[in-house]
């Protein structure tokens, strides 16, 4: 499970373990919460009071400080696995749904043509079509795109990096996905 760490204006960070969230509480950067209670960590007695200390964290958590970078200046990271799920393990040529065992990284415009890995040249494809395409430009194959790319956004690169997401979480974050994303499919 993993804790959303958000800057103290509300803007995302990074995924955190609950260990990490814990470091922050005790050192007092947490300057709000939201989510749900989603851990307890109980600490050591103090010597005087006899009383334990307890941590409780949340599923979101806002800390101190202002971040030293513009989390909006980021570009998300493209992986296989953030691909995929952008678009939906869905194959950009033939429409098919399909496991992410079946599916490939597909250049609209070919490494052959000089096309780069960037998120505005790749979709997802099954292997079949892949193969069908070969070095070939969509128009090139008679293939044409069934949708089109998209850079993602911060808050929809905060949800493709997570496998498992807490509904409170994922609701967070899609109030400010665009309303335009296929995340909202």
């Amino acid at each position: 499970m993993k804790v959303l760490k958000l800057s103290a204006q509300g803007l995302p960070q990074s995924w955190i373990t609950l260990e990490q969230a814990v470091i922050h509480y005790a050192a007092g950067e947490v300057r709000w919460e939201s989510g749900g209670h989603v851990a307890r960590f109980r600490g050591g007695h103090n010597a005087i009071t006899g009383e334990q200390s307890v941590i409780d964290v949340n599923s979101i958590i806002g800390t101190r400080g202002v971040p030293a970078i513009n989390p909006f200046e980021l570009k998300p990271g493209l992986t296989n696995q953030k691909l995929f799920a952008r678009d939906r393990n869905v194959c950009a040529y033939c429409g098919g749904h399909f496991h992410e065992d079946v599916l490939t990284r597909e250049h609209i415009v070919p490494y052959a043509r000089n096309g780069v890995d960037h998120w505005m040249n790749v979709v997802t494809a099954c292997r079949p079509c892949n193969h069908r395409k070969g070095p070939r430009t969509p128009e090139q194959a008679h293939m044409p795109l069934l949708y089109a790319p998209y850079v993602p956004s911060l808050w929809e690169d905060f949800i493709l990096r997570n496998r498992r997401i807490l509904t409170d979480q994922m609701e967070f974050l899609l109030a400010h996905v665009p309303k335009s994303s296929r995340l909202l499919e």
